[in-house]
């Protein structure tokens, strides 16, 4: 930014308009004291300043902006019209401006020198800014260097007071030091612990460890000269650097022998228990297998004696007419609860069949839609509505439990409208990158998203989680026929299909169900 200091308005307008027009951020100050409260606060890369001031001139201010530490390096160019004899222009330059230019001036010659100086002053404080990043990193070199000889030193020691076996190496990997607890393992220093047979071997561990140039970490198994047995240690050789290169390895053996007998026992125990699970799933495999069987003929059963109780009630119902309008009453009731409990004993039965593994395969969506729309198609005439479908990608699916999915959803889409309003449905496709509601759309993603929008009654989403509960239901029989399943139905299969399921509503304003499949099951 650059700041212009005059104490006529008509001079600050004119140079910073110019100056303005030339892409440059431009600050005013009136006077010499307003010029230096804002130097304290801001940071400037040029100050134009005027020689003829009242209260503080020019000279002044230059002599105070250059005395303070932030300002001395800002570029000060004095403008004058007055002040043009040799000896001001000399005082200009003594009082720590670098040009001192004489009204009129060329705003071309202007122009050049203030973007010159200010490209100038750009540079300097880049250039002073990296010295002194320089200088900060010269200082934290010298002190890490400082703190690794003194941390040399204290190594011995350190690797002496420790409670495990300690050695170091020189940068060729020849012992140098060993710990009082090398001797529990080793008869002698330049002796390396001898290693269970076919366990890893310390010679090769340490090679290893040389020609990575990192850290490396082994288990091993060496043999304690005391007590005549194998014991498990991790290994680790870390190197200690100095000046970017390898000084010295540190080697440290840690005991891991109990823990690593009581990993051994916990894998047996877990080996143990996993068998065990396996075991009860077959079990439970055998029992959903019989369960399914069990609903299946239970269902089938069921059927039978509801058939013939719509039946005969009918035939009854028949021989009353219209002359016992009370027990006609009474047997239309009968009739139609043997009609609601056919459905819920074919929607149970329904239901317990997405437990039967199924083949996926490549299919095309948008005909199985067309086939609902055929068989619903008197259901869609009576109520007049309106489906529209834009194009959907094929999928690797199961084909009937697509199709129960796309039923139940825009047979509920129908049967939830509002009275007296003409339904119209919404079902749309595209691809996306992630198995979210909210993925973005991508021509190649992995993923599928299906949304089926309606205007019907909505609900309200903090029952969201409750309308794919089997058996749930946010409206009463006799408002809305049906039996609570058919939208469990409809998360299971989804589930199924590893692709998962939600909605948005609003009471009133109909709802969109939102459906994520994966393009390819495999």
């Amino acid at each position: 930014m650059i700041l212009i200091v005059d104490d006529r308005p008509d001079n600050i307008y004119s140079l910073q308009k110019l100056l303005e027009i030339n892409q440059f951020k431009v600050d005013t100050a009136t006077s010499g004291e307003e010029a230096l409260r804002k130097i304290l606060k801001n940071t400037y890369f040029v100050i134009i300043l005027d020689v003829q001031m009242p209260g503080m001139d020019g000279f002044e201010v230059a002599e105070a902006i250059t005395g303070y530490s932030k300002s001395r390096d800002i570029p000060i160019i004095f403008l004058s019209a007055v002040n043009v004899e040799k000896r001001f222009i000399t005082k200009g330059y003594t009082s720590g401006a670098i040009d001192y230019i004489t009204k009129p001036f060329d705003p071309d010659i202007l122009l050049l020198k203030v973007g010159t100086f200010y490209r100038l002053h750009q540079q300097t404080r880049a250039l002073n800014e990296t010295q002194e990043s320089l200088r900060e990193e010269i200082t934290v070199r010298k002190n890490a260097q400082a703190a690794l000889w003194q941390s040399l030193e204290e190594l011995r020691s350190i690797l002496e007071s420790i409670q495990q076996i300690a050695f170091t190496l020189n940068g060729a990997g020849e012992i140098e030091f060993v710990n009082q607890y090398w001797y529990q393992y080793s008869t002698d220093k330049e002796v390396l612990p001898q290693s269970q047979e076919g366990e890893p071997d310390i010679a090769e561990c340490i090679r290893q460890a040389l020609a990575s140039g990192v850290q490396a970490v082994f288990e091993v198994s060496i043999r304690h000269i005391g007590k005549n047995e194998y014991r498990y240690h991790l290994l680790s050789i870390t190197p200690v650097r100095k000046d970017d290169r390898i000084a010295k390895w540190v080697g440290i053996f840690t005991d891991i022998h109990e823990q690593k007998m009581i990993n051994q026992l916990l894998e047996n125990r877990v080996h143990e228990r996993t068998q065990a699970l396996q075991q009860a799933n077959r079990e439970l495999e055998i029992s959903n297998h019989e369960l399914q069987q069990f609903a299946y003929v239970a269902s089938h059963d069921l059927k039978e004696p509801l058939r013939k109780i719509q039946v005969f009630s009918n035939l009854i119902s028949g021989k009353i007419g219209e002359e016992q309008p009370e027990a006609l009453h009474y047997l239309n009731r009968v009739v139609h609860s043997a009609e609601r409990m056919n459905r819920l004993i074919t929607d149970v039965l329904d239901f317990s069949k997405l437990s039967i593994s199924s083949v996926f395969e490549w299919t095309d969506i948008n005909a199985i839609i067309r086939e609902i729309m055929d068989d619903m198609e008197l259901l869609i005439a009576e109520k007049q509505a309106v489906l529209h479908v834009t194009e959907l990608p094929r999928l690797e699916v199961i084909p009937s439990q697509i199709r129960q999915v796309f039923q139940n959803i825009i047979s509920n889409a129908i049967k939830f409208s509002e009275a007296g309003v003409q339904p119209v449905i919404h079902i749309q496709g595209e691809r996306v990158e992630e198995l979210a509601a909210n993925s973005a759309a991508s021509p190649e993603g992995p993923y599928c998203r299906i949304t089926v929008s309606d205007n019907g009654i909505g609900f309200d989403e903090m029952y969201l989680s409750k309308i794919f509960v089997i058996f749930q239901r946010l409206h009463g029989r006799n408002e809305y026929e049906g039996t609570g399943i058919g939208l469990a139905i409809v998360k299971k299969i989804i589930d199924t299909h590893n692709g998962l399921i939600t909605a948005r509503s609003e009471p009133g304003k109909g709802s969109t169900f939102i459906m994520i499949l994966p393009v390819n099951q495999s």
